[in-house]
């Protein structure tokens, strides 16, 4: 069996040491006794039956009622506080929203290339019949094309539900064409 006994310091040691005074009840006061492990609410609780849960309730069920109950009555005040505006309407109804009525995703200048394959832009490029790939970018999934980026010098055809501005004169500038689907 290992035994603890104080280990007596010299005043110098004991001068240098970091831990507080009240760790220094045994010699090996990083392991046991620190302040941490004392100040504990439990450990103040020791000797009282309900460890503050009541003797009649004791830490159980729902006294204030689960979730948000209670929000216009016994909760009110916290609710009033941190949640304002949690209760009643605003505005008006609208009866028959169309959920998709402004769904258009968009797609850049910079990426429409990666709708087709390497190979593809590859054959149109050696091709000096003047022919031009298509690109549908509403097959990908896209309805608009927006200007940003760059395109090579090479002509293309892009079908799209919607050009900005900018995206039709840079594919124009390209010697290509915007055709408008429906």
């Amino acid at each position: 069996m290992f035994r603890f006994d104080r280990i007596e310091l010299s005043r110098e040691k004991q001068s240098s040491r970091a831990f507080p005074p009240s760790r220094e009840r045994c010699g090996l006061s990083s392991f046991c006794c620190g302040p941490a492990r004392w100040l504990r609410k439990t450990r103040k609780l020791r000797g009282h039956v309900s460890h503050g849960h009541g003797r009649i309730g004791k830490h159980r069920k729902h006294p204030g009622g689960r979730g948000n109950a209670g929000g216009m009555h016994h909760h009110r005040i916290n609710f009033d506080k941190y949640h304002p505006g949690y209760f009643g309407k605003v505005g008006m109804r609208h009866y028959h929203l169309k959920k998709n009525q402004h769904f258009c995703p968009t797609v850049n200048l910079d990426k429409l290339w990666t709708l087709v394959s390497e190979q593809t832009r590859l054959n149109y490029a050696k091709n000096e019949a003047g022919l031009a790939p298509v690109i549908d970018v509403v097959r990908s999934g896209y309805y608009k094309v927006l200007g940003k980026g760059k395109l090579p010098k090479q002509p293309v055809i892009v079908k799209a539900k919607f050009f900005s501005r900018k995206a039709e004169e840079k594919i124009k500038e390209v010697g290509g064409a915007c055709v408008l689907v429906a």
